[in-house]
């Protein structure tokens, strides 16, 4: 069940929009336009946005939470493509190809979204080079990623494949902090309460497979796992064995 509707005012809303790498460019005016064509909708923890093979409706800007992109299979089982956070946006593909959704979208955390109408996203492409150029960067990003995965599905085993995932995480956190123009930490906190089914998930494996290779690295001097967090405490040697 979606959350009771937070109606911010339209001054917040193109501050928000503003804020968004997708419309940082477009002029005051146009901000709020888009702000006009926006609603907000929020997620609980768990609960799903859209399940693949909806119809592709709107883009979903998320706002606040995380939301992780899966394609589950007959047997329940579910295969995390990725994990977005704010700033990210989602389900564009759907609105270019007027095809259904090609995943699912699930709330990781409470989660915030600003929802874009389809017709109004597609005049939004079609009139603003700077914003089709965004989000066909965004797509090719996700392809690439995809590309990516299944080389690492076909030519890593599962200690691979997972010291891969968490050097990616881990850089995830290096990047900002580069970005916000801050010194690398000794040690990296993987951010976000990941599980370890999720990394499972994330990997095409089994908790108990990454429950064993976790301890491997933490014997080996990799990582460190705390209570709600996985700690890169060797980033060079976690790249190295995702190279194994």
């Amino acid at each position: 069940m979606t959350l009771p509707k937070r109606v911010p005012d339209a001054e917040a809303l193109s501050s928000a929009l503003a804020d968004v790498p997708l419309f940082r460019d477009l002029p005051g005016d146009d901000l709020d336009l888009m702000a006009q064509a926006c609603r907000v909708r929020r997620f609980r923890r768990g609960e799903v946005i859209f399940h693949q093979g909806d119809p592709g409706d709107a883009l979903h800007v998320i706002m606040a939470g995380r939301v992780k992109i899966s394609s589950p299979s007959e047997t329940g089982v579910e295969a995390i493509l990725t994990t977005l956070r704010p700033g990210e946006f989602f389900g564009a593909l759907a609105l270019i190809d007027g095809a259904p959704r090609s995943a699912t979208a699930t709330a990781v955390d409470p989660s915030e979204t600003l929802v874009l109408p389809r017709d109004r996203f597609r005049q939004l492409v079609n009139e603003r080079a700077e914003v089709r150029d965004l989000v066909f960067t965004e797509l090719a990003r996700e392809l690439r990623r995809l590309t990516n995965h299944v080389e690492e599905l076909h030519f890593l085993d599962i200690a691979g494949r997972l010291a891969a995932q968490l050097v990616r995480m881990a850089e995830e956190q290096v990047r900002s902090r580069v970005e916000a123009g801050e010194p690398l930490p000794a040690e990296i906190v993987v951010e976000g309460s990941v599980t370890q089914g999720e990394l499972a998930a994330m990997v095409g494996s089994t908790r108990q497979s990454v429950n064993k290779l976790l301890g491997y690295f933490t014997d080996d001097g990799l990582i460190r796992v705390e209570r709600d967090a996985i700690v890169v405490v060797d980033l060079p040697g976690l790249q190295r064995a995702a190279r194994r």
